[in-house]
């Protein structure tokens, strides 16, 4: 009798122990592993464009500079004329409900984006490259962090331009600046200023704030790196551009090398 107690016993202790091992261990923020769209097609071609407003700009989802998967970015200074062409993505299920950059809560079925470096909350044209179709969304979460994708688009929005079902699309993103008066440019929190944050390579210098916007877009077209305008005022402005900070000489040889691709052949290191 004894025996078949101290058997009945230890079953119960290994049944234990296999149930403790197989426990749900603890959930991440996300519900899902994977992004998905809807369970079931939904036609949102009635969800209409973002309509561009002003609207304030908090410290909420504009630090500036920040590190994500250990690459820093700068926000864009002057968004005012800005233009690109690239691959648009999109994300939708696991995302939705959860939290934008800015706070706001996100919405598969709206007509939002996320986008690395313009200030939220921003307005953009999204125009898809084959099929002309075009989209106005409300940037007002931070991301795409993958490689090659300029912006990141909300279900509806992806949907409304032709990619939702192929994952990705070529596409041109054009600011749209509500009255046209842009809000006043977001500077760095913490724009380096002392000899120990780095070096800095200088590609031009002008007496024309138009012209080193212009250099500064063909040079952050071809760069991951800050590209930034550093005014000096004197009797004459002089609006020198300028990438950085860059930490070492494999750093500045890497950036050099890129710059042909731009048209620019001369460029000096200074330290500021």
């Amino acid at each position: 009798m004894n025996k078949l107690w101290l058997l009945v016993l230890a079953a119960v202790l290994l049944a234990g122990c296999s149930s403790n091992d197989s426990k749900p261990k603890p959930s991440s923020r996300y519900h899902i592993d994977q992004d998905v769209g809807p369970d079931k097609e939904v036609d949102l071609s009635h969800v209409p464009d973002a309509v561009p407003r002003v609207e304030p700009r908090t410290r909420a989802g504009n630090k500036n500079p920040y590190t994500v998967l250990g690459k820093t970015y700068y926000l864009i200074e002057d968004e005012s004329d800005y233009k690109e062409r690239g691959y648009a993505s999109w994300y939708g299920k696991k995302f939705h409900g959860h939290k934008t950059s800015n706070g706001e809560t996100y919405d598969m079925y709206t007509m939002t984006a996320a986008h690395k470096t313009l200030p939220i909350p921003s307005y953009v044209r999204v125009t898809h490259l084959e099929n002309k179709r075009s989209v106005v969304v409300r940037v007002n979460d931070r991301g795409p962090f993958h490689e090659g994708r300029i912006i990141d688009l909300s279900y509806a929005a992806a949907q409304r331009l032709g990619i939702s079902k192929t994952g990705t699309g070529p596409v041109e993103v054009e600011i749209i600046v509500p009255g046209d008066t842009p809000p006043p440019p977001l500077k760095p929190d913490d724009r380096p200023a002392s000899h120990s944050d780095g070096f800095y390579l200088q590609v031009g210098a002008f007496s024309s704030a138009d012209g080193a916007r212009r250099m500064r877009d063909k040079v952050a077209s071809i760069t991951q790196e800050r590209v930034f305008i550093s005014e000096f005022m004197a009797a004459k402005p002089l609006y020198r551009v300028r990438i950085g900070p860059l930490t070492d000489e494999v750093e500045i040889n890497r950036v050099r090398q890129a710059l042909p691709s731009a048209g620019i052949y001369n460029s000096h290191i200074v330290k500021d």
